[in-house]
Parts: C-alpha cells; structure tokens; sequence
C-alpha cells in the first residue's frame, strides 16, 4: 500500500465497480476533482469485506474520501445481511398519528442503528431523512417519506437527526425543494412541478425551511422543474439554491447534488456540462454514478480548482466518532429473535 496521497477534497462523488477496488477505481479516486465515493448493493458482500474497502478507500488519500450510501430503511437499505432490516420511515408518520411520542422515540432510534452500523464499517453518510411530503402522487419516494403533513414531517424528522448526530453521523436532507408534488421518477424523466411558489413555500418547502432553522448539516438536490420559479431544474438553479436556499432560508450546511446520471439531469449536457453547471449554481459535492464514461468525461469539466476552505467544508461531513454494537430495539427484530 502506497503512502496517503496529500490534496483537498473536490466536488465530485463518484461510484466503484465491484466489491474491491480496480485500478481504474483507484486512479480515479486519485484525480484531484474528486471528492468522495457512494457504495451500492453491488460493493457489498459480508460486513468483513466492507471494512476491508472502506478501509483501502481511506487509506488513498488525506484528507481521506468522503465515503456515503443511501441507507434509509425500507426500499432503500444498499446493506442487509449483517445489519438490521429497518422499517420504511413512513411507519414512523403512521405510528405518530396514534402515539407521538412512541414514534418519535422509534424514528430516533432508527437513525442510531443506522448510525452506529455505518460508522462501525468505515462509512461517514447516510443521505437521509427524506424531507419530502408524501402527497400520494410519487411513487418513486411513496413509503420513503415520513408523512403528508409538513409539521409532522418536521418533528420526526428533528428526530430522526438527533439520533444520527447521538450516534456520530450528518444529515442530509432530500430533494430540496421537494420531490412529493410530481407523478414523474426523476431517476428516468425531468419532472414539471406546476405550483407557484406560494403553493409550493407551504406544501413541500416547510420541511426544509423548518430544518434549517434546526442546524441541518447537509441538503441534497432534486431534479425537478418548477417553471412557476425558474427555467431550470433545482440542481442547476441559482435562484433555488443561492436566492432561495442560501438567502432567504440562511442554509448555511453543504449543498450535495443528486446523481447527475438520472435522467432527469441529462437535458442540460453532456457530463461535463452538467457538472459545471451544478457547481455554477452552488452544489458544492456532486454526485455522478454508474456510468463510468461519463465519470471519465466529468472529469474535463471546467471546475474551480478544488481549495483547503471548500475540502473543509466536506471534511465537517465525516462520522464523529467510532462505531459501537448497535443495541437493537424489540420493534427492529423477528418475533423469533426477541428474548
């Protein structure tokens, strides 16, 4: 193993290919543009194999890569066998309607598990809580989200990070400025939100709004046209990101790009293009995923060289402290497996 090579963190997020590193992966994750990785189902095999590379990962570099996964519950967990199967988070938004308090305390202890599990295997980010209200349109975020009720969502949600920050762990909140409005998968299309922004200020911007206000670490980007507000998607939108987010709501955490492969990104360019136009409109970590080619052609972007001020501003997104075993609640476990 080669010494730790020293640069600051850059802008982009990529993928690796398998379950180790390739020398491609490798050689990529050296390129100074690049900041940090996203695991998949696909780089998963045992807990012992995950240790093993997320270790090699951090070793590459210092400051060390920045290394996520989308690990919610439900539909979204990359990691099962030798973790908790956890419940989807609109559970919690059922549960509360009958018993508050109980479901604030179960969606606390979900994002510990999820925490102390993540960072016990080299990884720093979850890219949760879905902030999104469930408006029973978006099949793609559905039981994903933690209910239909701006307030309701805030509560659970300052829940949810509480139990993360216990356990060591950011926030992310996701996709900015609301993804529950629209029937289209911006995996696959460009949705079109139609509502004004008064409409959309009290529908599905009050979760967001009302976590700032709160101290959230992080905010990831939807794909989403809102012609009422701006001619281009969120992502690349410095009046959502800058006037809106930055300004008027005082965001003050990192700005983290959704997948620039989906397909609703792809109209604005070729990668590159892309790339540069999500930095342009003030994503400071940039996500670009499963497609290797366009990971390659990214990194021709016109990029502002990466600096010590932006590094750090990733940096403050690592886990805080080392993971422990996970005290796992009766509601987590089989009927087989409670005492």
């Amino acid at each position: 193993m080669t010494d730790a090579q020293a640069m600051p963190l850059g802008p982009l997020m990529i993928d690796i290919e398998g379950p180790a590193l390739s020398e491609e992966d490798r050689a990529l994750l050296l390129h100074p543009q690049v900041g940090g990785v996203i695991l998949f189902t696909r780089n998963y095999q045992d807990p012992d194999q995950l240790r093993a590379l997320t270790e090699t990962i951090r070793s590459l570099r210092t400051p060390r890569l920045l290394i996520a996964v989308d690990h919610e519950g439900g539909r979204v967990q990359r990691f099962r066998d030798g973790f908790t199967a956890l419940p989807p988070m609109a559970q919690y938004g059922a549960q509360a309607e009958q018993s508050p308090g109980a479901a604030l305390a179960a969606v606390r202890e979900h994002a510990f598990i999820i925490a102390q599990e993540l960072i016990a295997h080299g990884i720093d980010l979850p890219f949760a809580p879905v902030l999104d209200c469930h408006r029973g349109l978006s099949t793609v975020i559905g039981d994903r989200a933690l209910a239909g009720d701006p307030d309701t969502v805030i509560a659970l949600a300052s829940a949810f990070c509480d139990g993360l920050a216990e356990g060591g762990m950011a926030s992310t909140g996701k996709h900015y400025p609301g993804h529950g409005g629209v029937v289209l998968d911006s995996h696959h299309d460009l949705p079109r939100d139609e509502r004004d922004l008064a409409q959309l200020r009290a529908e599905c911007l009050a979760p967001f709004a009302g976590m700032v206000k709160r101290g959230l670490d992080s905010i990831m980007t939807a794909h989403i046209l809102y012609p009422a507000v701006d001619a281009q998607p969120a992502t690349f939108s410095k009046r959502w990101l800058g006037d809106i987010l930055r300004d008027e709501l005082g965001f003050e955490g990192v700005i983290i790009s959704d997948d620039l492969g989906m397909g609703g990104a792809v109209a604005v360019g070729g990668p590159a293009e892309r790339v540069a136009a999500a930095q342009a409109a003030g994503c400071e970590l940039i996500l670009l995923c499963n497609d290797r080619a366009a990971v390659r052609a990214a990194l021709h972007a016109p990029l502002a060289a990466p600096t010590e001020a932006a590094s750090a501003r990733l940096e403050g997104l690592y886990a805080k402290a080392p993971g422990a075993a996970a005290v796992v609640p009766d509601a987590f476990l089989a009927e087989d497996d409670r005492g």
